[in-house]
């Protein structure tokens, strides 16, 4: 009697710890994708590759009369402004020095970020 409630014991400790490890892993995009898949950074669009990155990470805080921090996003114009101002790659970059944006969320994918950087090489084209 006594060797089954041991052994019951320890089969609910081994179950109960397989599950709380199994619940502890997380999927990351870049580690399971190191290369990002592919990553085009030929021929950027502002309106199909980059205003989609910023509409879904930025707008919501930066648009608008309160907009966060006086700084707008939420058109082509607001948005070649506040790159010229010279704080907003350095910002999603997650930099020393700059407010770390989106604020409180993760870092953008080095593809979207590369992006950025090679639509603004390409002259910032509201294209």
């Amino acid at each position: 009697m006594e060797h089954q409630i041991i052994n019951k014991t320890i089969l609910s400790i081994l179950v109960i710890l397989s599950f709380t490890l199994s619940s502890c892993f997380k999927d990351n995009e870049e580690d399971l994708y190191p290369d990002g898949g592919t990553c085009n950074t030929e021929n950027v669009s502002f309106s199909q590759t980059i205003w989609p990155v910023i509409n879904n990470n930025c707008v919501s805080c930066h648009s608008g009369a309160g907009a966060n921090a006086g700084i707008r996003l939420g058109s082509y114009s607001e948005f070649v402004e506040a790159i010229d101002g010279g704080r907003l790659l350095g910002a999603i970059k997650h930099e020393s020095g700059f407010s770390a944006m989106p604020q409180g969320g993760a870092q953008l994918n080095n593809c979207s970020i590369s992006q950025i950087e090679a639509w603004i090489a390409q002259g910032k084209l509201n294209n």
